[in-house]
């Protein structure tokens, strides 16, 4: 028995001991559940048929699957919403890429995309309307960081006006990634 307690003491420190996993660093981790749509809704609250797969004329950003608003010319809203936490001490940095087709002459139909954070009043980071890129462009908005641990709900709000032509605005790769404070 005393040799077997040798021989682990011995392997101890000759392998510098068993180490677990590094764990991710505070303020660093991707937070958003199912950031490209590939599970469906799954980590968003969303309206019905709002996640489709893509096609030949029309791919996701990534993936096969990203989240369609509007493009039925019929006077309506669709939301999509998702709530992530930021803990304390961190901030967050949400990017997403979005396009839209459109036969509209007039900024009928919009999506606005929103950020609201516990503590800070909500605020429309971006809003699209007809004229925005038929390609997927990157947009991007963030959160300060705080003492406390808040929520963060990312909101994009499609409206649709019936008559007028239609415009459909598509959003993929949303991701909210914690960041450490700036260094002073």
């Amino acid at each position: 028995m005393k040799f077997l307690v040798v021989l682990a003491a011995a392997l101890v420190v000759t392998t510098g001991g068993a180490q677990a996993p590094a764990a991710p660093a505070p303020c660093t981790a991707q937070v958003q559940l199912n950031p490209s749509f590939e599970r469906g809704t799954a980590g968003w609250s969303a309206g019905p048929r709002m996640v489709v797969l893509g096609t030949p004329e029309r791919p996701a950003h990534t993936g096969r699957a990203y989240a369609t608003f509007a493009g039925l010319d019929v006077t309506r809203t669709d939301l999509l919403r998702s709530t992530v936490t930021i803990p304390a001490g961190c901030g967050l940095d949400v990017k997403f890429h979005a396009r839209a087709a459109s036969t509209e002459t007039s900024r009928g139909d919009y999506l606005n995309m929103g950020l609201a954070v516990t503590g800070e009043p909500p605020k429309t980071r971006f809003s699209f309307a007809f004229d925005m890129p038929a390609d997927w462009h990157q947009y991007g908005a963030s959160a300060s960081t705080a003492a406390t641990e808040r929520t963060a709900t990312i909101t994009f709000l499609a409206s649709e006006s019936a008559g007028g032509g239609v415009t459909t605005f598509d959003v993929d790769d949303v991701t909210a990634t914690l960041r450490p404070p700036a260094a002073r």
